[in-house]
């Protein structure tokens, strides 16, 4: 007897449907698993025997054949189980499906019969939901996070038997419901605040910048000055997510393994903040079953590199290419995987290896060689992709000891929200641009255009500082962000000469 079942399977962050086929046929017992199985898959059959036993069913002393189509697309992972398993036993006549061509499984066995959580269901579920599929079984963990889709029936197994039992129409599952309205907060409450920092206007002001156009922005100064303060509080002053936004980031962590077991629908933008210890393929991604790496995890958020030169050299020419591209393309034997990285880079750095050079308190041991040897740490090409380039001296007493508090996040936030809707509306008939740091070169005239005066200045900075022309770009780009701040249609000179001083690694180089 023949038995066709659907599941999915993940490629990249999204989904694609596979259909298990099981044929119980006469000849020597045994379970062949084909159709470009992975290892976990393979070692399938022997979590279907012990849950299938366990249960009160049985397997059928003949041979067992179970195909995974497309049998041409590689499969990887323990999900594959509970389809598995139900497609044996409705082969054998021990289940059936009432609407098998609508219905979906997905879960790990475990040898009692129970089905354990995997990862990556969401992608799974919207993938099934968009070709047709409106019932999901999946495992009790996972139906919040599957329950995201509108109208998408979704029913959470514990065993086996439970599932045997609601298919005969015994015990009914009833389908998993997540509050949507609940979990979709505009203003999230944070615990940390901008009005926390003492002093650091520049700073502060840049870092509203990088956040009304999704920037890229280095904060270096003396140790102890609060550049990592700063920067830690950049995610209390980004705009708020929308729904898609939301389910992207959340399809990623879901596949990585770690979605929060209470959010099941990730509504705070992303702050990944690696240790300088990060290998390359931490950041990008990979492995033998290529996993999203912390340029993805930040996805829509800020990924936080602290004392940046201090990162494997290696490592930080990963981000190169992801931060134009806005992807990460990792290529293996049996498929080329994309993840996306719409990301804000954020980095922090010491002037210097002592730490002290530029600081007002303390001497900086720091030969003039050696502070150009720790600096050459950041290649030329990297400093170019981050756009706003600031300083971060070190605090007078009298600031710290002041009562006086700054602007708050609250405050802030409402100014970047609107500089984002100025630039959601703007480029609301281009696809795939979202924000002013996202601008093409093919754009920049259109959107960036300068008066003579502005374009006066801007040339006798480039002329001036050599810049390159990705740091021509890059100036352009911040200066339309602090046009669309100030409410201004136009570029005017102020607002160029304001994005020429957060090139401030430009200004250095060129100095020494």
């Amino acid at each position: 007897m023949l038995s066709k079942i659907h599941t999915a399977g993940l490629m990249g962050i999204d989904g694609f449907m596979v259909e298990v086929q099981t044929d119980i046929s006469n000849g020597m017992p045994s379970i062949e698993i084909i159709g470009l199985a992975g290892m976990a898959i393979k070692e399938s059959k022997e979590r279907t025997r012990s849950s299938v036993k366990n249960s009160g069913f049985s397997i059928p002393q003949k041979r067992i054949t179970i195909n995974m189509a497309p049998a041409a697309t590689h499969k990887e992972g323990s999900h594959y189980d509970l389809p598995i398993t139900v497609s044996v036993l409705c082969a054998s006549g021990q289940l059936s499906i009432p609407d098998p061509d609508h219905t979906l499984f997905i879960g790990e066995m475990a040898l009692d019969g129970s089905i354990s959580p995997v990862t990556g269901v969401l992608p799974m579920v919207i993938s099934a939901f968009t070709n047709g599929f409106t019932k999901f079984f999946v495992p009790v963990e996972n139906a919040d996070e599957a329950a995201i889709i509108e109208g998408a029936e979704i029913y959470p197994v514990k065993n086996l038997r439970a599932l045997a039992d609601h298919l005969a129409g015994l015990n009914k599952i009833q389908a998993h419901k997540t509050d949507i309205s609940e979990l979709y907060k505009a203003n999230p409450e944070f615990m940390i605040d901008l009005a926390d920092v003492k002093g650091q206007a520049q700073a502060k002001r840049a870092l509203e910048i990088a956040a009304s156009g999704s920037h890229n922005i280095l904060l270096c100064g003396p140790a102890g000055t609060g550049k990592s303060m700063i920067a830690q509080r950049l995610c209390t002053i980004l705009p708020d997510m929308t729904f898609d936004e939301m389910l992207e980031v959340t399809k990623i962590h879901s596949i990585a393994g770690i979605l929060p077991e209470k959010s099941p629908l990730i509504t705070v933008r992303p702050f990944r903040n690696p240790h300088n210890n990060a290998s390359a393929a931490a950041l990008s991604g990979g492995g033998k079953v290529p996993k999203p790496g912390e340029l993805s995890l930040a996805h829509n958020g800020v990924l936080f590199l602290d004392e940046l030169p201090e990162f494997n050299r290696d490592a930080l020419e990963v981000l190169r290419q992801p931060l134009e591209d806005g992807r990460v393309t990792i290529s293996r034997v049996n498929a080329t995987l994309t993840y996306p990285c719409n990301i804000m880079l954020v980095c922090a750095m010491n002037p210097c290896k002592c730490g002290n050079y530029g600081s007002r308190n303390k001497i900086c041991t720091c030969t003039q060689r050696e502070i150009e040897r720790y600096r050459s740490r950041i290649s030329g090409p990297l400093m170019d992709r981050i756009d706003i380039q600031v300083d971060v001296p070190s605090v007078e007493y009298n600031e710290l000891s002041s009562a006086k508090k700054g602007e708050s996040s609250a405050i802030v936030r409402e100014r970047v929200n609107k500089a984002r809707k100025i630039q959601t509306e703007r480029y609301k008939d281009i696809p795939g641009i979202n924000s002013n740091s996202q601008l093409t070169a093919g754009m920049l005239q259109k959107y960036c255009r300068l008066d003579k005066s502005a374009d006066s200045l801007l040339r006798s900075a480039f002329n001036a500082l050599g810049l390159s022309a990705r740091a021509h770009s890059k100036i352009l780009k911040v200066a339309r962000t602090i046009a669309d701040l100030a409410g201004s249609e136009n570029i005017t000179d102020a607002h160029i000469a304001e994005a020429i001083q957060y090139r401030n690694m430009d200004r250095q180089r060129h100095i020494q």
